[in-house]
């Protein structure tokens, strides 16, 4: 029997499975950190408006999507079941993004054939 064929045996007979080297956690755990920081920094940078909310969720994104990836082992699964996870959340967010922007469209035709806030409010 071959170098390679007697230490898969060995390897799927202990019951270990697949291991990573432990240096790919550490990375990853160091660059969940870095992000974490530069998320802290948006707020201590006290910066406002759409800027703060996209870099607070790009950041939130790229955090998320290094837990999946590496620690739920996501990188090494085959591509059909990486779909199967992915696929769903990437579809409701296209949805909710459309819902925004209908949203937005319904908001600015009410202000303009209602003619801004409604009667009785302050502003109106």
């Amino acid at each position: 029997m071959s170098e390679t064929a007697t230490e898969s045996v060995q390897t799927s007979g202990s019951g270990q499975g697949q291991q990573h080297p432990i240096g790919v956690y550490l990375k990853i755990w160091l660059l969940l950190f870095v992000l974490s920081a530069l998320s802290y920094m948006v707020d201590y940078m006290q910066l406002q408006g759409y800027l703060r909310w996209s870099l607070i969720v790009l950041f939130m994104l790229l955090k998320a999507g290094l837990i999946v990836a590496v620690f739920m082992h996501m990188l090494w699964e085959r591509l059909a079941l990486i779909y199967a996870i992915l696929l769903p959340p990437l579809c409701l967010l296209v949805l909710v993004t459309l819902m925004a922007a209908e949203a937005e469209y319904t908001f600015g035709l009410r202000e303009l054939f209602f003619g801004g806030a409604a009667p009785g409010d302050p502003g109106g």
